[in-house]
């Protein structure tokens, strides 16, 4: 069945089938889209899969983009009362797989929301209202009756942190979301003709999990502890049936070539104690900002041989506190005790606290990694009540600083690398010097910026170039506020000499600084020459930079005859 969208989105489609015993494929095809949410071209649209199992309970696994909420829900409506399903599996929750979780909820305020804890986290902040909750990891399982028996296996770091694949033994049906997809739209169901797919599968993998080797490794050896599967069911393009091997495959032998190569650091918590896994979670995302490979590993689900290969291929080991009692105390520490063996002086460290309450002593192992002589990339992060936002930021800001230093001999040899003539013409494209600033909840940063220009006029609209290591790049995201602040000719050197000070993570960006707070809650600085108040409304992917769009609100000028100040470089290879 293909029903179509009104006239104004005619290449906006919807496609149901039957998969397997009890399910139905959802699809949203949407025919013309060409460029995607991390901004990589499209040659071939893109599609959006939603799954719904019926055994004696009923499953939706995940939902769609939210530019289908009309048709999306009137085919769901058409084939299912919402009130009739139980839970809600949330693979991940990137947007355009859980765009309409909000509407589904206020359909059936009753569905039973099922994620990793991670997930359930950003879940929070994505809908803001009650649901009901069941918080699951690798292993766990979930009886949906008539022999549809889920059982869900952790995935962090495929694309997202959060990402979850869930495998129905009855139907041996593995839904993977974003892994082994493809931006590919077209009506065939499966992976028919493979010569036609074979681009963009590949394009796929180098664009979102390539980055993430180690990750996509360790999932497929955990798919190897799962029975027999007959469909790989992805979230985007065709489902996989008369492929499986050969494609899997690929993603192993591209895997393990990508692994050998890429610059990693390891981050060891334990899961299911303290705020674990949350930390881990937001210091691999700073990690991952700079470009090194990230492998977030639980201890508990973790051996001695797997830890210390780990720890021999990685430049960067995090390590989380064990508790010091409890059923997970003896193997855990054991662990550690593995992590101080293996680890050597050319390597970098850090330390967190996990917050439960029975913490070891930081200090104790720190000390000891001091003694070996391996380089501490940040202070130790103490948990000593329930984390913030501040925290979340402290965390992801020392992952940041890790990275940054195990890339630092790359950095400088991709700025030594362009050519000398083009790199003095580059060097003469001036631009102005601004101060971004940006609140989110408790979090604050700021950035001083150059690469800034107008981009529209109706809607007023301005583009900023951030670079992906950037503390404040996580606080400018589709829909967040943020303060651009003009700097003033003649009057700009304290604050471009206090914001362009190397901050330690979490540090207090306007410390001494005169501030006010604009009507977005973002600061702005007393001492500026004019400001616009903005929210991001795009982002385009490049391949060190982040191109933000963001229209204007609201803006004012302090001194109407002042200019605005200039900044004029010689090279083009850095700022």
């Amino acid at each position: 069945m293909v029903v179509l969208a009104d006239k104004i989105q005619k290449r906006l489609t919807m496609q149901v089938e039957e998969i397997a015993a009890d399910t139905t494929v959802i699809r949203s095809l949407d025919w013309d889209r060409d460029r995607f949410d991390i901004e990589f071209a499209l040659e071939n649209g893109t599609t959006y899969n939603s799954f719904l199992i019926r055994g004696e309970k009923v499953a939706l696994v995940d939902t769609s983009h939210a530019k289908f909420r009309q048709i999306y829900l009137d085919t769901l409506l058409g084939i299912i009362d919402p009130a009739e399903i139980d839970y809600l599996v949330i693979s991940h929750t990137e947007p355009d797989h859980s765009g309409l979780v909000k509407d589904l909820l206020q359909l059936n305020p009753n569905i039973t929301v099922v994620a990793v804890k991670v997930a359930m986290q950003f879940l929070d902040n994505l809908i803001h209202q009650p649901y009901t909750k069941m918080m699951v990891k690798s292993g766990d399982r979930l009886d949906l009756g008539n022999g549809h028996e889920l059982e869900f296996v952790a995935a962090p770091n495929l694309h997202w942190p959060d990402t979850m694949l869930t495998y129905d033994h009855h139907t041996q049906t593995l839904f993977t979301c974003d892994v082994f997809g493809m931006h590919y739209c077209d009506d065939q169901i499966y992976d028919d003709d493979l010569a036609i797919l074979d681009s963009d599968y590949k394009t796929y993998y180098d664009c979102l999990m390539g980055p993430n080797a180690r990750s996509v490794l360790a999932a497929i050896k955990r798919m190897g502890d799962l029975p027999a599967i007959a469909t790989i069911a992805t979230g985007h393009g065709p489902l996989l049936k008369y492929n499986i091997t050969e494609l899997v495959g690929r993603y192993q032998d591209w895997s393990q070539t990508q692994a050998k190569a890429t610059t990693t650091a390891v981050v060891f918590y334990i899961g299911e104690y303290g705020y674990g896994d949350l930390i881990a979670n937001s210091i691999g995302q700073g990690i991952s900002k700079t470009g090194v490979g990230v492998e977030l590993i639980d201890l508990r689900e973790s051996d001695p041989h797997e830890v210390r290969e780990l720890v021999n291929i990685a430049a960067g080991v995090v390590v989380a506190m064990p508790p010091q009692s409890g059923a997970d105390a003896t193997q855990t520490q054991a662990l550690v005790s593995t992590i101080l063996a293996a680890i050597n002086a050319k390597q970098n460290f850090g330390l967190f606290e996990s917050g439960g309450g029975d913490d070891e002593s930081i200090y104790l192992l720190r000390n000891k990694l001091r003694e070996i002589g391996v380089r501490e990339a940040f202070e130790p992060i103490r948990i000593e009540t329930a984390p913030s936002e501040n925290t979340y930021q402290v965390c992801e800001e020392a992952g940041t600083d890790l990275g940054q230093w195990l890339t630092r001999d790359r950095s400088i040899k991709q700025m030594k690398s362009l050519d000398n003539d083009l790199d003095k013409a580059l060097g003469r494209i001036s631009g102005g010097l601004y101060i971004i600033t940006a609140k989110r909840g408790e979090a604050t940063s700021a950035m001083l910026a150059s690469w800034v220009a107008q981009a529209s006029v109706e809607p007023p609209g301005i583009s900023i170039a951030i670079a992906k290591d950037r503390a404040i790049e996580s606080l400018m995201h589709v829909g967040d506020r943020f303060v651009l602040n003009i700097l003033e000719e003649g009057n700009y050197q304290p604050l471009m000499k206090h914001f362009l000070k190397r901050f330690p993570p979490g540090a207090d960006r306007f410390a001494n600084i005169k501030v006010y707070p604009a009507s977005n809650g973002c600061p702005i600085l007393a001492d500026s020459l004019a400001y616009l108040e903005c929210e991001v409304v795009s982002r385009m992917e490049g391949d060190d930079h982040w191109i933000v769009y963001s229209t204007v609100d609201i803006g004012r000028v302090a001194k109407a005859d002042s200019l605005t100040a200039v900044h004029h470089r010689k090279v083009g290879n850095h700022y």
